[in-house]
Parts: C-alpha cells; structure tokens; sequence
C-alpha cells in the first residue's frame, strides 16, 4: 500500500487541529486556568481570543484543501494561521494542549515546505490589492462606530462586518486560486494530430483533438495526452496516445507537473490496457461504463433478436429515405446549411455535451465522415458524425442528430447503413457511443441491494441524463462491449474529480436561455 504524499498527511493534521480548535472555543474554559488568564490579560482579551480561535479554526479546516494540493500561498497563510491559533488558545484560557498540538503543526509545517511548490495565479495580485485596499477603508470605520451605540449605527457596523467578511473570502479566494492553464498553440495541436494520426488505435484517441484541451507531451515527443483543469482537477481524456512503453513514465511526470500546479488527477474512459499502469501509479479506479462496438464483418440484419433494427430499415427504405455518407471535407454549403438547421433543431436549449466521446465541431476537422438521411423531398432528416481510429481502422460515432418529424427508427437506419459502409471500406470496427454504468442499468432483481439501489437512483435521473435509454438503444445492435474505468489518485479526490467530469461533460448544465456552451455547428 502506498503511503500518504507528505502534504495529505499534513492537511490530515490540520483539519484535525482546526476541530480541536473549534471544539475547544465552544466548550467552557477550566476555571483555574481562566482565573489566572483574567488576572494578567485586560479585560475582554479572552473573550476575543475564544473568537478568535473559532474563526481560525474554521480557516484551518478551509486551508487544509490548499495544502492538499501544495499550494505554496496555503502553506503561507497556515503558518501564520497556526501561529495566531497556539498564541489564542493560551490567551483564552492557558488551553497548553491545543497550544502544543499547534506548535506540533508548526513544525511539521516547516519540515515539509519543501513540498508545497504550487504557484498562485500571478494576475490576482492587482485585484488583491484592490481588496485589501477596501477592507482597510471600512476597518477604521468599524472602529469609529464602536464607541456609538444608537440603533441605526449599530446597523450599520453590522453592514460593515459582513462586507468585510464577504471582501475577506473573496481575498482568500484570490490568494489560492490555482496557476491559470495556457491553451494549447498551433504548434503543440499540429504534433497532437500526427501523433494520433500514426498511434490513434484507440477509439477515443480522435477526440484528444478538441480545441477545449490542453497537451502535455513526453520528453521524446513521441506520446502526449491531453486535459482540461476544471476546479483544481486535471481530467485527463481517455489513454495517453503514442509509445506504449513511455505510457508508465508520460503519466507519471504529468502527475509530477500537476502537483506542482496544485492540481488534483483523474483519468476519464480509461481503457482496460492502461489500467495496470494507472494502478502501478497509486491510481485508484472504479468502472465507469461500457462502450459499445460494432464490427463490421460480424454483423448482420439476419435472425429474430435483431427483427426490430430491421423493420426499421425496412420501413425507412420504404418511405423513400435513403442514407449518403461522404466526408466532412466534400460537404458542399448548402449540405452544411442543411445540417445545422438538424442540429439546432436537435439541440434546443440543450448544452452540447461530451468531452471524452464527442467533437467540438462538425466541419472544422476534414478526415471526419457524415452520414446523412435525405428524406423523400431531398431535405435532410437526420445525421450521423464519425470520426476516425487511423492506427485501427475503426471510426467512433461523435453525434447523432434528426427532425422531430421524421419517422421513428431514423437513426436504426442510420447505424445500420453507416456500418454498411464501413463494412464495404474495410472498417474493423464502428463504436457508437458509451453507457455510464451500464452493468448497474442491466441488473436484475437477484442483484445486491447496493446494485439495486444504484439502478433506481439512475433510472430515476434518465429523464435529465438518458442513460437507460442510450444504452437500451445500444443493445439492439448486440455490440461488443469495451468497459471503461475512471481512474483518481485517492478516494478523497473522488467527489470533486467526479464532478469535474460531469462538468467536462456538460452534464450539470440544465437546459435553459442561460446555457452559454457553444454549438458544434458553428464551425
């Protein structure tokens, strides 16, 4: 079992500290050593200081996430926090052992500062002058108002404490948001396209091309793997792309990297190969779904179980739909034109989503393929986006989109030609989509309850997240299926990792006028 980075056990520590600290400012002091405190402070002092331990205690807890991270300006301010709250105890009430268990934390502060490397954002300093500039206006006012006692000013120092306190979060805030991330250039997004253009096996090796992630290449050059930091959590998309034996090590200096930025790691769609270095990493991992695959060679419209796939070309074929595929590069304008009207017919006010599985743009990226249904009048019904797997042969499906008006069974039709094609261009195999936590969708009643309870808490957010019905969709072409894992560094970086994914994902953006993501049509 791997032991504890030096800067988790320390926010361990901390966060223990600020709770002794709490609890001792909401518990009474000894009357012996509160005496002897009342007897050499001037009055109030150790009223003050209890409140005072109370409020550093609370910020002890809150620093602890920094120094988590080895935020270099959380080490800052937790020694100082540290230092105010061993000096507060004693002063309350001689409290020695929450004053020893501070200076404790001191210590180990100092021992371990050479791992807190984590830079702050450089452009909040203007801004936290600014603050500070503000909290020193409205501090000698409180002091003027102190010594009045009518009602309307004591309003008013009310109003003037909480907009210190509000200006004094917004300062902290500012002073451990992370290191900006610098968008990728030309330069490293043209290396990211070769390197998936000669090792892009993997059927979410395209989509490392989204213009929404950032690259970090091995120092051969010759793997890179690409994120997105979202809230403190570095998310990695899918596998590493290049050199198989430089997985191990690209991995592991990305992690290096990003702890030195104060950001946390979590791989998304990791595929069961890469697995064992994740592991040898310290990764923990829990499955996240199964990504269903169809291979071109082996399917088939024949036999009772697929009867249903089949009425549905049949009935299609037989209003006069039929199905051209082409690439994305010889769609001419008016095709384009056509296909956007779909997608924002399709869309709504729906975010777009995908981050792992999805493309940022129809028409930005030339080697993609579309398969579109041409209606009985030469419109356009719906369509399917591809997009390739260079070093397998394989396309991935990005999006799927149709009219409301058109028949029921479209996009069955649209697969099922779509794979028609690959079959006759030697495509080894078409992936459609990935379903979240399908082995909890198919559980049946002899499941373990936690199973069952898993199932009812997902089928009851199907009508906000579609997963039953994506993967029920899946199963009617009995695909293989690819299970996927989301892999983090420890089970406490669980919760905000995973809600960096849902972001990443657009799954925690209602639909609505406020919905500000952009369309992929638009380019």
């Amino acid at each position: 079992m791997r032991r504890p980075a030096p800067p988790i056990l320390l926010a361990w520590f901390a966060a223990f500290a600020g709770g002794l600290s709490i609890i001792s400012a909401l518990t009474p002091e000894m009357t012996s050593r509160l005496d002897l405190v009342q007897g050499v402070l001037p009055p109030g002092v150790p009223g003050a200081a209890r409140t005072l331990v109370l409020a550093l205690g609370l910020g002890m807890i809150w620093l602890s996430r920094g120094l988590a991270r080895r935020k270099r300006r959380a080490w800052w301010l937790a020694v100082a926090v540290v230092s105010a709250s061993a000096v507060a105890h004693l002063a309350k009430g001689l409290d020695f052992e929450e004053a020893t268990t501070h200076l404790i934390l001191l210590i180990a502060l100092f021992r371990t500062r050479r791992h807190f490397v984590a830079p702050g954002d450089p452009t909040t300093v203007l801004p936290l002058l600014q603050v500070g500039a503000a909290i020193a206006v409205f501090v000698p006012l409180l002091v003027v108002l102190e010594s009045e006692t009518d009602r309307v000013t004591q309003r008013v120092e009310t109003a003037s404490l909480l907009l210190i306190g509000a200006l004094g979060v917004r300062a902290l805030w500012l002073w451990l948001r992370p290191h900006p991330v610098i968008p990728p250039c030309h330069d490293d997004h043209d290396r990211a396209t070769e390197l998936v253009q000669e090792h892009g096996a993997d059927s979410l090796a395209y989509f490392a091309l989204r213009r929404d992630k950032s690259y970090f290449f091995s120092a051969s050059g010759k793997s890179f793997l690409a994120y997105r930091v979202i809230g403190g959590t570095a998310l990695v998309a899918g596998d590493p792309i290049g050199e198989d034996s430089e997985r191990h090590d690209l991995v592991a200096e990305f992690v290096r990297v990003a702890h030195t930025k104060g950001w946390r790691v979590a791989v998304a769609g990791a595929s069961g190969d890469a697995l064992g270095d994740y592991v040898d990493l310290g990764f923990k991992s829990m499955y996240l779904g199964d990504e269903a695959v169809i291979r071109p060679s082996e399917f088939s419209l024949e036999g009772r179980a697929i009867r249903k796939v089949r009425q549905s070309v049949s009935r299609l074929e037989k209003s006069g739909y039929e199905v051209r595929v082409l690439s994305t590069a010889d769609a001419d304008e008016t095709l384009k034109s056509e296909l956007r009207a779909v997608s924002e017919e399709w869309r709504g006010n729906w975010p777009e989503r995908g981050f792992t599985m999805a493309m940022d743009a129809l028409f930005l990226y030339p080697d993609t393929v579309l398969a579109v249904a041409i209606a009985p009048d030469k419109s356009v019904g719906g369509f399917l986006q591809l997009v390739p797997s260079p070093a397998s042969e394989g396309y991935s499906l990005s999006s799927m989109r149709r009219r409301k008006e058109t028949p029921n069974g479209l996009m069955e039709y649209l697969i099922t030609e779509a794979v028609a094609w690959a079959r006759e261009h030697a495509v080894t195999e078409v992936s459609l989509n990935f379903a979240v936590f399908a082995d909890f969708l198919v559980a049946e009643e002899g499941a373990s309850r936690t199973t069952r309870s898993i199932r009812w808490l997902l089928l009851k957010g199907d009508r906000l997240f579609q997963l039953e019905r994506l993967h029920s969709f899946n199963r009617k072409f009995f695909p293989h299926w690819r299970r996927r894992y989301f892999c983090f560094e420890r089970w406490s970086d669980l919760p905000l990792a995973g809600l960096a994914y849902l972001h990443a994902e657009s799954l925690l953006t209602p639909p609505g006028p406020w919905v500000r993501t952009p369309d992929l049509t638009a380019q």
